[in-house]
């Protein structure tokens, strides 16, 4: 199963819909930073679950009171979901790990910073940024797992979806 991750898309419709039309995921996370884009992929793809939260620029693009972190399994992995500007990702990680870890997920997934990145954690912890959709030709992650176990996770650039779309 595919997760696909997208953050920071601020208007950029193409990659994503690239992104979806390639990859073909079984559930797409958006990570904020324009929360309406990821309505507006929603109803283009009604056939794949989303999970969505808002960014810091997403105050007056979503209803108030629509939570900023989500806990949900998503294909068989728990996942923690923030757009990370509350965890103050932009000046350490400390305290999203710390949340994450507490919520005893498999997978943390933020974005904000603009940077991807994919790493694991000596616990086992998988870090997530997939960078911006929307900026630098466009990132993404990818979260492939098989019966409930994480297989790979890994950052998609632009050039690896034409790649992909070759396969």
């Amino acid at each position: 199963m595919k997760i696909l991750v997208l953050s920071d898309s601020h208007s950029a419709l193409s990659f994503m819909r690239r992104c979806i039309g390639t990859v073909r995921p079984d559930a797409v996370v958006h990570l904020g930073d324009y929360y309406e884009d990821a309505q507006t992929m929603k109803e283009e793809f009604p056939g794949i679950p989303f999970y969505m939260v808002p960014g810091n620029c997403d105050r007056y693009r979503c209803v108030f009171g629509t939570p900023e972190i989500l806990t949900d399994r998503v294909c068989g992995v728990q996942l923690y979901m923030t757009h990370g500007h509350h965890h103050k990702v932009k000046q350490t990680r400390t305290f999203l790990l710390r949340d994450a870890r507490a919520a005893h997920v498999e997978v943390v997934l933020y974005g904000h910073t603009h940077q991807a990145e994919c790493t694991r954690e000596e616990d086992g912890l998988w870090v997530l940024n997939p960078g911006s959709c929307g900026y630098y030709g466009g990132s993404a992650g990818l979260i492939e797992a098989e019966n409930g176990s994480i297989r790979n996770c890994r950052i998609l650039r632009d050039g690896e979806l034409e790649q992909l779309s070759t396969r």
